[in-house]
Parts: C-alpha cells; structure tokens; sequence
C-alpha cells in the first residue's frame, strides 16, 4: 500500500520545487520509495500566518485520509517550536499526523546546501541569514538556475542537492531530525 504525503508550505508555487523531491528523498530514505507527495496548491498559502490558518481550518479536516500532513515553513529568524507542539497536539485531537519542521531561515537554504562550493560566504553565515532568499538565493538562482523552467530551475538545484543527501542533513541538521521522526512514524506503523 502506498504511503500519502501532503505538504503543506507557505508558499507552493516557487517553494514547491524544493520541498517535492526533497520530502521524495526523505521518505525514500524511510524506506518509502513509491510514496505519493503532494504538494498542497489548492487553496495555496500565501506566506506563514496563512499557511498556519489554512492548515488549522481546512487542510487537517480535508486531507486527515492522507498517512501524514508535513508543515514546512520558513523559520524567519523565529523560534517556532511550541506553536509546532500545539499544532501537532491539534491534529492528534483530530486523529491526523502531522509533523512540523522550519527550515533555517528559508527553505532555500536547503537548496543552497548542496552548493557550498559556489557560495561565496560561510555557511553558518548563510544559515543564520534571516533574508537569505533576498540576499544570497536569488543571485544565486539567477546565475546557476534555468529562467526557462518552471520554478526558475528550483527542481534541477534541489535535484543537485539531494545527490550529497548527507551532507544536506548534516549542514541542516532540522533535516536529519525531520527524518528521523518520519522513519519512527512509519516504523510505528509497520505490522512487527
């Protein structure tokens, strides 16, 4: 039986590029491989407040068939562990899984770390960049993306990342947690 996968981000039309195969390799490594992601588009969130208040509203009760419902936001400089905890206690009350996780600061910081080579600051410099979309990823994409694609190149960067999957989890080590309690989950879920 497959295994169904919403992602829900703040963002799914550049956003979604990034997240699609890097939830895939994630799960894949969880012994998943033939998972089916989806990257929620309908109703599309329109940053972090309104992801939260989608997710709170509709996406818990529309998609609580699916085996989990993955929330992936932007940190932005923030710390948002405990609302994570009550929103994951939520959706337990619903019967739902849910599991949350930030990227630091922006989820094209995972993109980025796969090319620390062709960055030109230090990555705890890069991590710790509130703005770092606005000041190092952009260029970024400009020089190495493909303006011709969809997503500007997004998939084939991510795609670049994801063949150095450790190095992406050891530079994000939000990553490596996010795996790890995925494989529990499934784990949790497989018959002994």
């Amino acid at each position: 039986m497959s295994f169904r996968v919403v992602v829900v981000p703040e963002d799914p039309r550049n956003n979604g590029y990034i997240l699609h195969p890097l939830v895939v390799r994630i799960l894949s490594e969880c012994g998943k491989p033939n998972a089916r992601v989806t990257v929620l588009t309908n109703p599309r969130a329109k940053g972090y407040e309104h992801a939260k208040q989608l997710l709170q509203d509709q996406v818990l009760d529309t998609y609580s068939h699916q085996d989990l419902i993955l929330f992936l936001p932007d940190a932005d400089g923030n710390d948002r562990s405990a609302e994570f905890e009550r929103l994951e206690a939520q959706a337990r009350e619903e019967g739902v899984t849910l599991l949350c996780c930030a990227a630091a600061q922006e989820v094209e910081t995972w993109l980025l770390a796969g090319h620390t080579e062709r960055l030109t600051q230090p990555w705890s410099e890069i991590r710790d960049d509130a703005s770092v979309k606005e000041n190092v990823f952009r260029p970024f994409l400009e020089k190495y993306g493909d303006s011709k694609r969809p997503g500007g190149g997004r998939d084939l960067l991510m795609n670049q990342t994801l063949s150095n999957y450790r190095g992406l989890t050891d530079r994000c080590p939000e990553l490596r947690n996010l795996e790890n309690r995925i494989c529990q989950l499934i784990k949790s879920l497989s018959p002994l």
